[in-house]
């Protein structure tokens, strides 16, 4: 409360508005620091107790080089500290088995604060260098003290290296296992090399407790087969066996007699790991049994009864350890339940910001285009009479203002004037050139300088028709940019869904799917659904990889066929180098239909370079594009509008663009990159595999024909060539194309073939009826060949001819039931 009332009483400094809009945020920040605090606090306690135990610590009851490094490592993670890490670990050397070994560890700690900051002096500081310093610090004080004592030999000088070495490893160490137990570590996920690095931590601590005897029961002992039960139930036995491993080792190295605890710990933890997915009372079970069997083997029967009563503590402890520090542990071991959950957590918050983050933006596009159209709507051109007497005022302006007769036309015969000024704006509406000769003789009656009207009148018609061009000009600018900053706020707004749909709970039916894949006896590491949207499936799946079998397309596809209810074909299988004998793959929604092409073209008079230009593309969402556009005239320039009008209209129409907005923006971009004439025809048809419904795009370009089996079907639309107009209709044609339909898109060297005597659309149908060919590059060989053949040989114009032809998907393997299989069940679609 006095926090509280001491930013009460300094928010009354600041204006009104100033405290109601940081009123809730100032008891929120003030609330969040008090809990920070308290961890903190927390934290701080334990760091300065693993301090304590640390400087307590030897090993080979002679060396201690756990103390300096610990200290170097707060003085990086955790500087305010310092001093009371300092004075804890010298205190706790007090209490070590070689009291003398608190003046060396202080003599190390100043030698390293006194290296430390002359490296700083020199603004070389850096994290990288602490095992260095480290390693010089007990190195020389160690040297020293030998020769100040005279007792330097050459085990001496061994023993003083061997030690300077381990301190240099610990701090590595350290470094990696020192952050787990700071408030800065946010994301729950270590490395397997920093879960080695804390256990090895957390061994040298329990180091500190050698020779603490509660009773017949060694508290190091204790601790050590705690530390089992906890990283056993958490990682299983691989954790489990390398948790005893490592205290069992480093405990041998502090107290000789207790070199047996290595393989007792190490196989007491892999049998507990074992039994870890019968909980608490399992893991412990496989505890004692593995505690007891090799205590039985090695020891003598007074230890056997030690060892018994340390493994009942450690259990007794381990069964009322908070089910939420063995939660908060598992989200630091990777490859645990806890750890994947708060992994996909994290993702899931990413997800959602991002997807909110889309919607944000996609909404400012959108009130970005309505301001653009409202501006368009307030700039419409005036209304002709307010544009008539704003001309009428300028012509007057200029040619009156110096006449002597000004007052007598314009006051006393104003009508009779205005009359005048507007016949005569009407003649030269007509007839912009217009002369003193076609001047009417009543026109000079009533004025006397009528030579100078007309050439003002011309003058200012000039610049008023210049003045209407430019405002037609930015109104159409105006509502080309609404339209496609609506156009961008749609895609964003679809995909701002997209994220949210990937986002969708789908565990229930992984399991579902990995317990028929599991029946049928395959290995199958993870399962991870992407989406279940008909037609649009897409799950990855992790399993192991056989060499010589093909579970994929011949067992897991057809498998998922049955469940989902739909062809599902493996899209990619990639082999996993990282993780030996396992494989990547990834299955997907077969498309109902696919589309084979063949294209034929020549240029012209036999050139190399033609200006038709083609593309045949998956566009990625189930859509296949067949387009073809001709530039204006032949050769390299006519290539260059081609294939740019192409490739822009492909990479619109892949990020999701409407088709239409997609025309008029390729349309925009053709007018304003050049000056110059510059058009080129688009011929698209837009394939859905998935339907077969094509969309055809023809702006500018020759009907393209469809033939199924003895009928030629053609499809034309009536729209000028992109790059002409600025404000251009556009009239899409959608066709619903069946199996074995064959399309042929030509360009207008195909087209006009037989001249204007004939009817080409006829013609045309005629030759592709004739056809007889079913592969599309042989349809299309065969159809150029025969227009040329028609010339003589001649090509007098540049000819390309795309074919596609549409055929059923037909999958390589059958679906096949499983017993008790039931049906996957879709999620629902995010709206």
């Amino acid at each position: 409360m006095h926090k509280r009332q001491i930013f009460s009483k300094a928010g009354t400094a600041w204006s009104g508005w100033m405290q109601r809009s940081m009123k809730s945020v100032s008891r929120v920040t003030v609330e969040n620091r008090l809990v920070q605090s308290l961890v903190g606090k927390r934290w701080s306690i334990l760091l300065l107790v693993m301090a304590f135990l640390l400087g307590r610590a030897m090993i080979l009851e002679q060396l201690a080089p756990f103390a300096v490094a610990y200290f170097a490592v707060m003085y990086f993670l955790r500087r305010e500290l310092l001093f009371w890490s300092g004075l804890f670990l010298t205190a706790g050397s007090l209490f070590s088995v070689e009291p003398m070994n608190a003046g060396y560890l202080a003599a190390s700690m100043i030698v390293f604060l006194l290296i430390q900051r002359g490296v700083e002096r020199f603004e070389r500081s850096d994290i990288s260098y602490a095992p260095v310093i480290v390693f010089a610090s007990i190195f020389f004080v160690q040297l020293f003290s030998h020769l100040a004592s005279a007792e330097l030999t050459w085990y001496t000088l061994m023993m003083t290296a061997i030690e300077s070495t381990l301190s240099l490893i610990l701090t590595h160490i350290f470094l990696q296992a020192v952050p787990v137990f700071t408030l800065s570590r946010k994301n729950y996920s270590l490395k397997n090399e920093e879960v080695i690095c804390l256990i090895i931590l957390l061994a040298s601590v329990m180091t500190g407790t050698v020779g603490w005897l509660i009773g017949p029961v060694t508290l190091e002992h204790v601790l050590s087969r705690y530390l089992i039960l906890l990283f056993a139930l958490v990682g299983g036995a691989p954790l489990g066996a390398s948790v005893g491993v490592i205290s069992g080792l480093i405990l041998s190295l502090a107290s000789s007699s207790a070199i047996y605890q290595m393989s007792l710990l190490a196989f007491a933890g892999m049998l507990a790991g074992l039994l870890r997915e019968g909980g608490r009372l399992a893991v412990a079970l496989g505890m004692l049994l593995g505690s007891s069997i090799l205590s039985v083997y090695l020891g003598t029967q007074a230890q056997v009864l030690n060892s018994t009563w340390e493994s009942v503590a450690a259990v007794a402890l381990f069964l009322l350890t908070p089910k939420g520090v063995i939660q908060t542990l598992a989200k630091y071991v990777p490859g645990t339940q806890e750890n994947l959950k708060s992994q996909h957590d994290y993702a899931r918050r990413v997800r959602d910001v991002t997807a909110n983050r889309v919607e944000q933006f996609s909404e400012v596009f959108r009130q970005l285009s309505r301001s653009f159209k409202q501006i368009t709507v307030d700039a419409q051109p005036l209304h002709k009479e307010e544009e008539v007497g704003h001309f009428m005022n300028s012509v007057a302006e200029k040619s009156c203002a110096s006449c002597w007769k000004r007052q007598q036309c314009w006051d006393g015969q104003f009508y009779q004037t205005y009359k005048f000024m507007t016949d005569m704006m009407t003649e030269v509406e007509l007839r912009e050139n217009m002369t003193r000769k076609d001047i009417l003789p009543e026109w000079k009656k009533l004025c006397i300088k009528p030579d100078q009207v007309l050439e003002v009148m011309k003058q200012q018609y000039g610049q008023y028709k210049n003045d209407q061009h430019w405002k037609k000009q930015i109104i159409d600018s105006r509502q080309l940019v609404a339209e496609q900053l609506s156009g961008v706020s749609q895609v964003m707004e679809d995909l701002a869904k997209e994220i949210k749909r990937e986002g969708q709970e789908l565990f229930m039916q992984e399991e579902q799917i990995r317990s028929a894949l599991e029946e049928l006896g395959l290995s199958i590491h993870s399962i991870d659904i992407i989406s279940l949207d008909e037609g649009n499936v897409e799950i990855e799946i992790i399993h192991q990889y056989t060499k010589g079998f093909d579970e994929c397309r011949k067992i897991i596809a057809p498998l998922l066929s049955d469940i989902l209810g739909e062809n599902i074909a493996v899209k990619n299988e990639q082999l996993l180098e990282q993780k030996g004998g396992y494989s990547a793959v990834l299955l997907g929604s077969a498309k109902e239909y696919e589309v084979e092409t063949g294209i034929a073209g020549a240029a012209k008079g036999g050139d190399l370079l033609s200006g038709d230009s083609f593309s045949t593309v998956e566009l990625g969402n189930g859509k296949f594009a067949v387009a073809l556009s001709d530039g204006m005239g032949n050769g390299e320039r006519a290539r260059a509008e081609s294939s740019t009008a192409l490739s822009i209209l492909q990479q619109l129409l892949q990020s999701g663009m409407d088709e239409k907005l997609a025309i008029k923006s390729l349309n925009s971009i053709l007018m304003l990159r050049s000056s110059d004439e510059v058009f080129a025809t688009v011929d698209v048809a837009l394939i859905d595999q998935y339907s077969a419904n094509t969309t055809f795009m023809k702006i500018g370009s020759t009907p393209s024909f469809i033939k199924r089996g003895n009928d030629v079907i053609a499809v034309t639309a009536n729209n000028l060539p992109v790059g002409i107009v600025q404000d251009m209709d556009i009239d899409l044609v959608s066709v619903s194309l069946k199996h074995g339909d064959i399309l042929i898109m030509v360009t207008d060297g195909i087209y006009d073939a037989p001249g204007h005597a004939v009817n080409k659309e006829m013609w045309m149908k005629r030759m592709i009826s004739e056809i007889e060919a079913d592969s599309p590059q042989e349809f299309a060989d065969v159809l150029l060949e025969r227009v040329v053949r028609y010339h003589h040989g001649d090509i007098y114009d540049d000819m390309t001819v795309v074919v596609a032809r549409i055929d059923k998907f037909q999958p390589e393997w059958a679906t096949f039931s499983w017993p008790g299989m039931q049906r996957v069940e879709r999620p629902k679609t995010v709206s």
